[in-house]
């Protein structure tokens, strides 16, 4: 304390008395109003389950008076509600989530579904009962029983519906916002009627009242880039106005370490000198400010001196240095050059750098971060899909522990991959239902082929088939030979054939296999019978030939008659009567009904179904294009796999090759595409508790949860050997699958299903069976025989008595006779005991049985005495009434659950120790719960040499569940910026074992940072003293240094739109030595983007020119896209709630119709596509169009096609643009001169103004102006439409978010040169064909209709050549040496100032998808592209032509000479790179007009302003004058 009060005064003395520290701030809101914390802390809930939802709901359903009127009492309330429903970790998660504002969206969502109902008028909640509407109680029993006769209301994913809902009742939704009076009212009628079971009930949020503030966003990051002052690119034009948002920012930064003082602690530890320690700090943070030059040699080490500042501080203050130094780098790189650092530190890194690049290819200075093993990409992942994760691994570490399993084994457990691999399962081809055609080890065709399978390790050329005579490759056709597709795969086939492709290829008719059936009226039986005829009489290849020849005699798009089989038979055999070889009494039925019977053992889809080697190709594969290539990239594929087994001497030339391939393990006697299905449903059967199903009184009252573990509390199973259950067993042997049989065993279907499930584990030591009653018919001794029988044996009688004696009881001679009224004792098996089940059996208590039928109506979700099956927790069912589910299902079944994940499970649990019956429930509920879990990548076993000198090490809390973190990181790059922020945020959050290794890169030749960064993001939401809400997160630099110039740049999560809204300073050129306190920049979320990809299913091809639109019933076109080459990419802009996707009118919709859709919220052949946003993150959909039959040949983009767009486009303007565009006469579409400009920083968009100004002086031709949205300030976006009134022009802001495909440019200029060039065939709607780019400094001096009007010759687009007069600037010429010259091989480097665009030559030739393309592999390197608006045409030239305009369409004074200004069309105020002369300056000594164009503007500014004050000054008398008019009212 001495120490300090000496060192203080001392400093003191030197600091130099300044004004108050200046800063940035930066906020980011939502377009739509505040969300109620309540409603959001609802919709986490409902993510764990309806349950949970509902009790929130029931337990706040009026929560006005229950609090002390404060936000903090509301928003402690609300986490102490659903805390009663959530553990201490999910609490923590609900607090981010809140502070995330994550389901603000999912709120509001509700909110735009219900504006579309349009509400009754007065009322704050109503009903909807299938479209009728109301919000009187009473009303609501009358809207029922009309409701019938209405369409049923469309339901989402999302909806709420009320437990205990009866399904076939009418649908009414509630919109309300619970926790009101008006919805507790409302609640409790429909309720009622839920109980009464005549309604389903859905909850859905609305507030009819909403307030007006807006949701203030984190979870995004905020740049503060320092610009090049090479060229003086700053308006001198003085900031008017005060700022809005000038809060007051205090330093509550708990380390806030400068130059070695740690303040935060200082303040702690000394509070009486707060001035004086504030005074020193400012002081301190001055001196450093200054951001000296450094010298190439003292960056060298800048990475490792940065590592090891970090690494000096205390585990608990690390990752606070680290977030301060990454972010603050440009001030603290001059004391970190000062740091010396420890020789361990690098020899650590250094060798668990060649681990990094060993096994996770990471480079010095790369990073990445490991959650549990699973690597989270930093540039593609968004907070909500990290915040989606952490609660799903909660979850599941969470369930692991309830299972009673110890902390250390969690994250081994979890390291299981469990999820099925994609192996391609395959059925037995040996089977003589297969008419094969050729066999390559036998016909003379192949017999010069060789025979040896070492051929198949002999070199070849890349691509080339193998042709040996062994049938490694089989291919069989399974078909209706009467349907219209046959003939196209046996040309296939025949042309595999014809060709000797080494292909055997088998084909299996399936047609009628009636006895009785005649081959003159059946046309697939008289092939049948002709084949086999022709087979025995000659060979297969002939049979296979007049098949052929019987398919060629029909015309396109008819189907197989007999007639054809006839003609053919005739010719062939001209003296045999056909009758006898077609008709009823042939003997030529061979494989007729055997085809049949393959067909359905096989368990395939739909006819026709092809297989390779046994697997079913997938039903877009069976084009026959696609037929054929896939088939060649198989026979390729599968010889590797082949050369393996011959290399390993698995196959020898002497082994029979089919028998090879069909005892490979993916090979099964039955595919079941219910088994085999990619989505899949799981039980939770992660609780623990003490109750059981024979107590249905405590039975019925339980959750989901509770009622699954109170089944398999009770459940007592059959097995091979023995029965083992929680009181007994015979046999110590872990059994890692479980079947769960699902049926009412009193009837047949249930009867069968069992039997097969006994016999199957009859079979098998992998599994144990038990069994869950479904009771079709409401409970007696008569209908429930077989299922107390059952129940009664497993109870008391011996594992091999029980199951003997239930085998019998699935046998229907057992159930007829039990039926009749044969004593149950009578079926009694040998060594039973008989009085003991009996008396078990004549029990009168159902309570098992109740609660069986309870749990299969509310957990299962089946109706009365629908069959299932459960294995491990996964749910296959309901079975349909009359689907096949056989012994080999069963089979196939447990060969997917233990090679993908039982046996894995099973091998680690045998490690715990643990006894085998709890063993055996252990796979079972441990299955369930990792199998569940989204498919995500592997989780990698991470290993590092040390991690004592290198390494920020945060311990977990002894005894929890903890996230195993791994970070590895360079501190001096972007990514330490936004990783050290997350990993303090996810530290507060959960309990972690954190481990941060540094990957320092050396050699450093320039600052490795050249940016500040604030990252939003923060763990619960704060507060200010009075218990209000703070003023919404925000990004805030504080003692940034005065000499730089900044640009602000927004980091957010891929797909949000964002705007900048009200701020008076320039953002793209902040100066802080100009700025008076507070440079307060306010951005809103404008849209979300609905992305996706579009593909026509004929071609394979994505539908260039496609257009979508968005909406809803009520405005059907909102938005609207074009479909691009690249990807079939297309994207929309969109908010939160449900809307509409439909092929807009016109072109679209008459040549197209859609085929499929996968991603949206409408199921997948219904021909409306309905798209429900409700959260953050990125939403990506896929669509397949196909062309309607009668428009097979026409195209989207053809010459003589014309799409009439102007009217939409038009009404759009509302939404761009903020205020009404004037209307207009509707022009004559050649008529209006489109100029496309873009502008950044108020320099440019004074420029801009200008340069429309010159435009509209020089043309009487009606001007429409195309702006980029993306980058213009608010005062531009304001000003604009009183512009566009005062002069009389049209003008459209044009919008399109850089997909995340593309390369992604990090600098601001070089993302705006992009936008110039990158995007041109779809940010302008189809109508407009020709577009001229004009530079916003430029100013044009005469009719731009001549240059629109100018011929192209073909070409795409026209671009002006630089100028070479001015002889001085010859140096700077780069284009006339190096590469640009032997590129560009004589031809002109033109400039990208001023260019004319065909729009429709340049997207009938592809040629944004093509530019595309090239930018893609250039921009991979860094040094390519230097000015990419310009290069990239340049580099293009030779496939995308350009038209060289005529030199005097743009002079420039840097590259043109004096003599040629007088013909100037244009004049472009280019840099000089040898004057550097500023662009201000340069514009009003070149450009004579310029400053009488620049004094108009400014008139007409001033003039606005003065009128927007009058304006407001007269509002605010009128509000207060009614103030007055009412306070004097209230007096009366």
């Amino acid at each position: 304390m001495r120490l300090l009060c000496l060192v203080l005064p001392l400093l003191l003395s030197v600091a130099s008395a300044t004004a108050d520290s200046k800063a940035i701030t930066t906020t980011l809101t939502t377009k739509w109003a505040n969300t109620p914390l309540l409603l959001e802390a609802s919709e986490f809930l409902a993510e764990e389950s309806q349950e949970k939802f509902w009790d929130f709901v029931e337990a706040n359903q009026n929560i006005e008076g229950e609090h002390d009127d404060t936000d903090q009492a509301y928003y402690e309330l609300i986490v102490k509600r659903a805390g009663a429903l959530l553990s201490s970790v999910q609490v923590n998660m609900l607090k981010f989530a809140l502070s995330l504002r994550a389901y603000s969206a999912t709120v509001h969502s509700f909110q735009q579904i219900a504006s579309n109902e349009s509400p009754p008028p007065g009322c704050s909640a109503f009903f909807s009962v299938h479209g009728a509407k109301t919000c009187d109680a009473e009303a609501l029993a009358a809207l029922l029983e009309t409701a019938p006769k209405r369409p049923k209301s469309y339901l989402f994913s999302g909806d709420h519906r009320y437990s205990g809902s009866n399904l076939d009742a009418p649908i009414v939704i509630l919109y309300a916002e619970f926790g009101t009076p008006d919805f507790q009212r409302l609640h409790q009628v429909v309720v009622s009627k839920v109980h009464e079971g005549s309604a389903t009930y859905v909850l859905r949020h609305y507030q009819a009242n909403p307030k007006p503030e807006k949701v203030f966003l984190s979870g995004y990051g905020v740049e503060l880039a320092i610009k090049s002052q090479e060229y003086k690119a700053k308006d001198d034009t003085q900031v008017q106005g005060a700022d809005v948002n000038a809060t007051v920012i205090g330093e509550n930064d708990p380390v806030d370490e400068v130059q070695g003082f740690l303040f935060g602690k200082l303040k702690t530890m000394y509070p009486e000198l707060k001035e004086q320690l504030k005074e020193l700090r400012k002081h301190l943070i001055e001196s450093t400010n200054k951001m000296a030059p450094l010298k190439v040699w003292q960056m060298q080490d800048l990475s490792y001196q940065t590592a090891a500042r970090i690494l000096a501080a205390s585990s608990v203050d690390a990752l606070y240095v680290m977030r301060d130094l990454s972010q603050n780098f440009p001030t603290e790189a001059m004391s970190i050059t000062k740091t010396v650092v420890n020789p361990e530190i690098r020899r650590e890194m250094s060798e668990n750098q060649k681990l990094f690049k060993a096994t996770l290819g990471l480079q010095p200075g790369d990073s990445a971060l490991f959650l549990n093993g699973m690597h989270i990409d930093l540039d593609t992942q968004d907070i909500f899909s990290l915040f989606e994760l952490l609660r799903s691994e909660a979850r599941v570490m969470e369930g692991l522990r309830s299972l009673q399993i110890e902390t250390h084994h969690i994250h081994n457990i979890l390291k299981l991959n469990v999820h099925p691999s994609d192996t391609d399962y395959a059925v037995d081809i040996r089977n003589p239902a297969i008419s094969w055609i050729n066999n390559l080890e036998t016909d003379r065709k192949y017999s010069s082929w060789p025979y040896n399978v070492q051929e198949l390790l002999r070199p070849t050329f890349p691509g080339v088939i193998r042709q040996i005579r062994k049938n490694f490759h089989n291919l069989v056709i399974i078909m209706d030979p009467t349907q219209e597709y046959t003939a196209e795969l046996l040309s296939v086939a025949e042309m595999f054939y014809a060709n000797n492709i080494p292909l055997r290829i088998g084909l299996v008719f399936v047609v009628s296999d009636e006895d009785d059936v005649d081959g003159m009226q059946d046309a697939g039986v008289a092939l049948v019978r002709a084949y086999n005829y022709i087979r025995d009489e000659s060979d297969s290849q002939s049979a296979f030939e007049a098949v052929i020849s019987m398919f060629n005699q029909i015309p396109l798009g008819g189907t197989l008659s007999v007639l054809n089989v006839v003609k053919v038979l005739e010719k062939s055999f001209p003296y045999v009567e056909v009758s006898s070889i077609l008709g009823v009494d042939s003997s030529y039925d061979t494989n007729r009904k055997e085809a049949s019977a393959y067909y359905k053992q096989t368990g395939m889809g739909p006819l026709p179904v092809v297989m390779y080697n046994g697997i079913p190709y997938q039903r877009e594969q069976l084009d026959p294009d696609e037929l054929e290539t896939v088939t060649m990239q198989k026979i390729l594929e599968t010889t590797t796999f082949y050369q393996r087994a011959v290399y390993l001497g698995e196959l020898a030339t002497d082994h029979d090759v089919v028998d090879f391939i069909m005892n490979q393990p993916n090979v099964v006697p039955r595919i079941n595409p219910r088994v085999l299905a990619a989505s899949r449903s799981y039980l939770d059967l992660s609780g623990s508790n003490n109750h059981f199903v024979d107590d249905y009184a405590r039975f019925s009252t339980l959750d989901t949860k509770e009622k699954s573990t109170a089944v398999a509390n009770s459940m007592n199973y059959m097995t091979k050997k023995g029965m083992t259950s929680t009181n007994r067993h015979d046999d110590g042997f872990i059994r890692p699958v479980t079947f769960w049989v699902v049926g009412d065993f009193d009837k047949p279907s249930g009867r069968q299903l069992l039997y097969d499930a006994v016999r199957h584990m009859k079979t098998s030591n992998n599994v144990r069976l038990g069994m869950i009653n479904n009771p079709s018919a409401p409970l007696s001794t008569q209908t429930t025989r077989v299922a107390r029988a059952i129940w009664a044996a497993m109870q008391t009688q011996s594992a091999n008595n029980a199951k003997n004696f239930i085998t019998k009881l699935t046998k229907e001679e057992t159930a007829a006779a039990l039926e009749s009224g044969t004593d149950i004792a009578e079926f009694a098996v040998g060594g039973m005991d008989v009085a003991l089940f009996k008396e078990a059996y004549e029990d009168q208590k159902f309570d098992f049985l109740l609660s069986h039928a309870a749990y299969c109506r509310d957990v299962l979700k089946l109706k009365k005495g629908q069959t299932a099956v459960i294995s491990n927790g996964r749910i296959i069912g309901p079975l349909e009434q009359d689907e096949v589910f056989n012994q080999d299902d069963f089979l196939l079944l447990e060969s997917i659950i233990f090679k993908t994940s039982a046996d894995l499970i099973k091998s680690k649990i045998n490690t715990m120790g643990i006894e085998e019956d709890r063993a055996s429930d252990l796979v079972m509920k441990v299955d369930a719960l990792l199998s569940s879990l989204p498919k995500a990548n592997a989780r990698l076993e991470l290993n590092f040499a040390e991690e004592r000198y290198s390494a920020v090490k945060i311990r977990p809390k002894e005894g929890d569940t903890y996230f195993d973190v791994i970070a590895v990181v360079d501190p001096v790059t972007r990514d330490a910026q936004k990783l050290a922020p997350l990993l303090l945020v996810l530290k507060k959050l959960v309990n972690v074992n954190l481990r941060v290794f540094m990957n320092c890169q050396s050699k450093l030749s320039e600052m490795p940072l050249k940016s500040f960064y604030r990252h939003v993001l923060e763990p619960e939401v704060s507060f200010q003293a009075d218990g209000s809400f703070s003023p919404g997160p925000m990004a805030t630099f504080l003692d940034m240094p005065q000499s730089p110039l900044f640009t602000l740049n927004l980091n957010t999560p891929e797909s949000w739109m964002v705007e900048s809204v009200r701020t008076r300073y320039d953002l793209d050129n902040i100066y802080m030595q100009e700025v008076e306190n507070i440079v307060a920049a306010e951005y809103e979320l404008e849209h979300l983007l609905l992305e996706g990809h579009c593909f026509d299913v004929s071609s394979g091809q994505p539908p260039r020119g496609l257009q979508f639109t968005l909406g809803t019933a009520s405005e059907p076109v909102l938005v609207d896209t074009i479909v691009m080459a690249n990807l079939g990419y297309f994207q929309l802009k969109a908010n939160p709630g449900a809307w509409s996707l439909k092929m807009r009118k016109g072109r679209s919709d008459e040549i197209y119709k859609i085929y499929s859709h996968d991603g949206t919220d409408s199921p997948a052949d219904s021909d409306d596509i309905i798209v429900v946003l409700n959260n953050f993150k990125s939403r990506i959909i896929k669509v397949k169009v196909q062309k309607k039959t009668d428009k097979q040949n026409e195209e989207l983009l053809s010459d003589g096609s014309e799409e009439n767009d102007s009217g939409f486009w038009k009404s759009l303007t509302r939404g761009f643009t903020g205020g009404a565009v004037v209307e207009e006469q509707k022009q004559a579409k050649d008529d209006v001169l489109n100029i496309f400009s873009l502008a950044s920083g108020h320099l440019y968009e004074r420029f801009l103004r200008i340069m429309m100004l010159s435009v509209l002086k020089n043309t009487k031709t009606p001007v429409k102006f195309w702006f980029l949205k993306n980058y213009l300030s608010p005062t531009f976006k304001e000003f604009i439409p009183h512009m566009a009134k005062q002069y009389g022009f049209q003008y459209e802001l044009v919008q399109y978010k850089w997909p995340r495909w593309l390369h992604q440019q990090t600098e601001k200029q070089r993302i705006i040169w992009g936008y110039k060039i990158l995007f041109l065939d779809v940010l302008f709607p189809l109508a407009v064909d020709k577009i001229l780019f004009v530079d916003a400094d430029q100013i044009v001096r005469t009719d731009l209709k001549e240059l629109r009007d100018f011929d192209l010759e073909g070409a795409p687009y026209g671009y002006t050549p630089f100028c070479e007069s001015r002889r001085e600037m010859d140096g700077y010429r780069f284009w006339k040496s190096g590469y640009w010259a032997s590129h560009l091989a004589g031809r002109k480097y033109h400039i990208s100032a001023l260019y004319v665009v065909d729009l429709k030559k340049f997207r009938k030739i592809a040629a944004g998808d093509r530019i595309r393309g090239q930018y893609q592999g250039l921009s991979q390197d860094p040094n390519s592209l230097s000015n990419l608006d310009q290069d990239l045409p340049n580099n293009m030239i030779h496939q995308v032509p350009i038209k060289s305009l005529p030199q005097e369409w743009l002079w420039c004074e840097t590259w043109c000479d004096d003599h040629s200004k007088k013909n100037a069309k244009t004049i472009d105020l280019c840099n000089n790179p040898m004057t550097k002369e500023p662009k201000l300056q340069a514009a009003v000594r070149i450009v004579a007009e310029w400053s009488d164009y620049d004094q108009e503007i400014k008139r007409f500014q001033t003039q606005v302003q003065e009128e927007g004050a009058d304006n407001a000054s007269a509002a605010a008398a009128a509000a207060t004058a009614e103030a007055h008019e009412n306070g004097a009212k209230t007096e009366l």
